[in-house]
């Protein structure tokens, strides 16, 4: 069995209610300074845990100007707000860009390094503030991943900063503060989720102690995400996808994800369209190009979707292909790029920008070419 290195915050809390939990731990670290990450649909969510920190005499700094995708000059003028404030402690309460900017304005308040240069893996130096994450959406899993990604305007190229001081000290998983999410961005994220599950499983670098995770989060992100989308106050739909989207952050540090991540990031970066949305319409595609390179990892994806076994893996493989093409639809997915209001005519330069990905595209169990992802991208017309 090949070697893995599994990093995940020191403290993982999950359950409704979670919030407090949060507020009871904090207290008792002596911190005094505290950042928060967040929205403006969030603030009403979190007025009373706030109110409790402040009344022990926390002080505390709101900011709520991060955009869906934020960019690196976003970045730094957060950054700036931190330093200002002299934050000893931040915490994110939102969804995966809040979480991102959460994670690197911790690596970077106190560090002389600039965040252009440490785009790759492992190029941070040194363990920042203490942080914690606690996200809003299910979701992009960055609660727990040692990843965060900002848009950089320099090529309009989504990028990743991945490393060990990425990782949250703590992580509070509470459904809780997902009830109030519109459908839309619950069918968005949730089908994130669920790629991140999909891409892990199925990935060149796939190991047994993450195969885990990624076939119970298929499992539970499958059976409930329909539901949740048609109403986000059913409990029981949004725990089940709380904890798919836990299961897929724990894939991402040590075995991440693939070909349908590397194709989204032109999406986001040029056209600006949200992070799920874009694996979402990519992922039934990138499916069916990758199922002839492990056609037994995909059969057994479609029976984690819930799939009855056909004739032989790959028909069965197939019908998980399909299950997803279903799924999408019956959420509101878009099936062509023109709905995004994106031209076949950007096709070539996502194609060329989507190469540069190599960060992911290289754990792809079938080797994808240019030539490739121009065939997946105008297949989409």
């Amino acid at each position: 069995m090949k070697a893995i290195t599994l990093l995940q915050p020191q403290k993982i809390v999950f359950g409704t209610g979670c919030i407090e939990t949060f507020t009871e731990d904090y207290k008792k670290m002596g911190l005094q300074r505290l950042m928060v990450l967040t929205a403006p649909p969030i603030l009403p969510l979190i007025e009373e845990p706030l109110a409790s920190l402040k009344a022990a005499g926390v002080s505390i700094e709101t900011c709520q100007d991060i955009l869906a995708e934020p960019t690196v000059n976003d970045f730094k003028k957060i950054l700036e707000a931190a330093r200002q404030f002299k934050a000893d402690s931040v915490v994110g309460i939102g969804g995966g860009s809040v979480l991102d900017v959460t994670k690197l304005v911790a690596a970077f308040i106190n560090s002389d390094q600039q965040v252009e240069d440490c785009f790759g893996t492992g190029f941070i130096k040194r363990k920042g503030l203490w942080f914690a994450c606690l996200p809003t959406t299910a979701g992009t899993g960055s609660e727990v991943s040692p990843n965060a990604i900002l848009l950089d305007e320099r090529d309009h190229l989504k990028k990743g900063i991945v490393s060990p001081y990425l990782i949250a000290d703590a992580a509070y998983v509470d459904p809780k503060l997902t009830w109030t999410v519109p459908a839309k961005v619950t069918a968005d994220t949730g089908m994130d989720a669920l790629t991140h599950c999909i891409e892990a499983y199925t990935n060149k670098f796939a190991h047994p102690s993450v195969d885990i995770y990624a076939l119970q989060g298929i499992r539970l992100i499958a059976a409930n995400l329909k539901r949740a989308v048609k109403d986000g106050k059913d409990k029981e739909a949004r725990e089940a996808l709380a904890f798919g989207s836990l299961y897929g952050g724990l894939c991402l540090g040590p075995v991440n994800t693939a070909a349908v991540h590397a194709l989204s990031y032109p999406l986001g970066g040029e056209f600006h369209i949200p992070h799920g949305l874009s694996n979402a319409i990519l992922l039934p595609s990138v499916m069916k190009f990758n199922m002839p390179a492990n056609i037994k990892r995909h059969a057994e994806v479609a029976i984690a979707l819930g799939c009855q076994p056909g004739k032989n893996d790959e028909d069965t493989a197939q019908r998980g292909v399909d299950f997803i093409y279903r799924l999408a639809e019956a959420v509101g997915i878009p099936k062509k790029l023109t709905d995004l209001g994106i031209p076949q005519t950007a096709v070539p330069g996502m194609a060329k920008a989507a190469m540069q990905v190599q960060r992911l595209l290289k754990n792809n169990p079938r080797e994808l070419t240019e030539q490739d992802a121009l065939e997946i991208y105008n297949s989409l017309y």
